[in-house]
């Protein structure tokens, strides 16, 4: 090519009426964009602020060099320079990206243009070269394309969600591991099909699918449950989020669909819904069922006393009021199975001695067993066991297994009760000389209904619910109840495990013996933690515990409302994710009532943002304290607690 300056260094054009406009002055002085000429062999002739801003070279170093300086020397290698000059010539423009060189070794990522520059006759004359530094641009194009990479791994990675792209008309465009798990079909087979595939026959008549898009599509999203099709003609019931997706102008590119198969929890919810109805049922039967048996009763005790009846009239009245007292006995279980069943029991709680509730029991059942020529050996611990639990309750819990041993047992056997603390747990022993329970049953006996080898003794009589209603009044009490048996025609060992007083209960017990003018300390701080977490819910209270708080835990938010109106806390501890009622629910409820007007309120929870914590404090926390809590802001409360509690005395 023919070297050629003129023109290259002619640094003025011709002005206007107010004088000629200075175009080399303004190149040079901008300093955010490398800009230089070169001539025709690839020399820099010149160098503006820009160039030696982003390349490190002053103007007298650069100039007369040749470009390629610039270039890692892999590039040079192979060549690229040589090709740049060649394409600018030959199209008039070339553009690059690419790592390019500073005077210092170091590396930056440009985006550059070559431009050919020719003279008045068209000849080429050199070129004009402009270099821009987007490292920065290109780094974070990189993180994103990593994060864009690792969210589609993610996605399909995915097998307990259907996850997958759908165009604007509804035509599937991408399918995960999820998808292809859940409805059977795999990529090939299902991408470019229209999503109502999945749907019922039924469905797709009433224009169900298009329907659904039409709302994502002007209200963002839509959310449905409802029976889905898979690939086989199965059915699963399915959760479905349907989103659309737009571009930063706000163009529709398609929906991104999420389906999670919640068929499992559809047959639970059946099967509880099942449940409740039985146990309606029953508690309805058992109310009906005691109706009647109050009039017999009292014409039972009408005819005691009466005078001079007859030998046979007397002898049918006490079999009518034997036969009346195990109605009456079925019925009370039966009432009580119900009431279980359906969350509708209370226990009346209190510190009691063991050593009552064993006397009481026993003696319930004296005429049973002194019938049948029975003894019941007692075993218990030399010094006092304390527990806390409803008297009612507990008695007719070992009332009931100790009728259960005599029933089972041979008439002049001995039946063994026997008491034992083990690790802060009292453990109630009941053991007869019976028939026994074969290993497979020791488990379902507990269960509703079920009796051991009913149609081998159908002189049994009984309905099959005492041992679950006993598991079940156990376990209110925060025990739990346990059968052995060495076999048939070997008796059998019954287990219920209760625990004892916490030492702060035993000595917030201790000190309300004393009486208010001997107490040496005040009453325990009374708190409630109410959190649908039974491990963070049931930690935080033995936390409270140890701290020397007198401490309830509920574990959602009806129940933790009835715990409130029953304990009276001077502190409440709420979670505010649960399900049913909120802790924002819980708050509100128990601020609507006079009575916990003092009562300190903490919100606590995972969420620990500024916002969060403002919109806690401002519905009415008195704080928000964020999971794992900090043991000083615990500490905060419950003096601020403490000192309401003082104010209010």
């Amino acid at each position: 090519m023919k070297q050629k300056t003129s023109g290259l260094n002619s640094a003025r054009t011709q002005g206007n009426a107010s004088g000629p406009i200075d175009y080399r002055a303004m190149v040079a002085s901008i300093d955010d964009c490398a800009i230089f000429m070169l001539d025709c062999d690839g020399n820099v002739l010149n160098w503006n602020a820009g160039a030696a801003r982003l390349k490190g070279y002053t103007e007298d170093e650069i100039v007369g060099t040749h470009f390629s300086c610039f270039h890692t020397p892999e590039r040079v290698a192979e060549g690229w320079p040589t090709l740049e000059l060649e394409r600018a010539l030959a199209y008039g423009r070339f553009m690059d990206a690419g790592w390019r060189v500073r005077k210092d070794g170091t590396k930056f990522w440009a985006n550059v243009t070559l431009t050919l520059l020719r003279d008045d006759d068209g000849e080429p004359i050199g070129y004009v070269k402009m270099v821009r530094d987007v490292t920065a641009h290109r780094e974070e194009e990189e993180r994103l394309r990593h994060i864009d990479e690792r969210f589609r791994l993610l996605v399909e990675s995915v097998k307990d969600y259907a996850i997958f792209m759908l165009d604007p008309d509804g035509h599937v465009r991408s399918w995960n591991a999820g998808a292809a798990y859940i409805k059977g079909y795999r990529p090939e087979e299902i991408i470019g099909q229209h999503f109502s595939v999945f749907y019922s026959a039924d469905d797709i008549a009433s224009g169900r699918p298009v329907r659904q898009l039409a709302i994502a599509r002007e209200q963002g999203r839509i959310e449905d449950e409802g029976w889905r099709v898979r690939k086989d003609g199965s059915m699963f019931w399915a959760n479905v989020v349907i989103a659309a997706i737009r571009d930063e102008q706000g163009l529709l590119r398609g929906f991104a669909k999420v389906t999670r198969d919640m068929s499992e929890r559809k047959k639970f919810e059946e099967l509880e819904q099942s449940s409740r109805r039985v146990n309606e049922f029953i508690a309805t039967l058992a109310h009906e069922l005691r109706n009647p048996l109050a009039p017999i009763r009292n014409a039972v005790n009408v005819m005691a006393l009466e005078p001079g009846l007859s030998a046979t009239i007397t002898h049918c009245r006490d079999m009518i009021d034997r036969q009346i007292s195990h109605l009456t006995r079925l019925v009370d279980d039966l009432l009580d199975m119900g009431r279980i069943t359906t969350g509708k029991i209370e226990l009346r709680v209190a510190s009691l001695d063991i050593a009552d509730v064993v006397a009481r029991s026993v003696e319930g059942v004296r005429a049973f067993t002194s019938e049948r020529r029975q003894s019941i050996d007692i075993d218990l611990p030399v010094q006092t066991v304390t527990l806390k639990g409803d008297m009612t309750r507990l008695v007719q819990v070992v009332q009931n297994l100790l009728n259960n041993a005599s029933k089972f047992s041979r008439n002049g056997t001995r039946i063994k009760l026997d008491i034992e603390v083990q690790d802060r747990n009292v453990m109630l022993r009941v053991s007869d000389q019976g028939r026994g329970i074969p290993k497979e049953s020791l488990d379902s006996i507990f269960n509703l209904f079920v009796q051991e080898d009913h149609h081998l003794n159908p002189g049994d009589t009984g309905l099959g619910i005492g041992l679950t209603l006993c598991r079940s009044l156990v376990q209110l009490h925060g025990g739990a109840i346990s059968a052995a048996s060495d076999g048939r025609g070997l008796g059998s060992t019954f287990t219920v495990r209760l625990p004892l007083l916490s030492i702060s209960e035993t000595r917030d017990a201790e000190q309300l013996a004393l009486g208010p003018e001997e107490s040496v300390r005040g009453p325990l701080l009374r708190v409630l933690i109410i959190d649908d977490n039974r491990d963070s819910a049931d930690s935080l209270a033995m936390l409270m515990t140890l701290k020397g708080c007198e401490v309830r835990v509920a574990y959602h938010g009806v129940e933790g409302l009835a715990s409130a109106e029953r304990f009276m806390p001077h502190a409440v501890f709420v979670d505010l994710a649960m399900p049913g009622l909120d802790g924002f629910d819980v708050l509100d409820r128990l601020r609507a009532q006079s009575t916990f007007a003092n009562t300190t309120v903490a919100a606590v929870t995972g969420y620990g943002q500024l916002s969060d914590r403002t919109r806690s404090l401002s519905r009415g926390f008195d704080a928000h304290l964020v999971k794992p809590v900090d043991l000083a802001l615990l500490d905060d409360v419950l003096m601020r607690a403490e000192s309401r509690r003082l104010a209010a005395r």
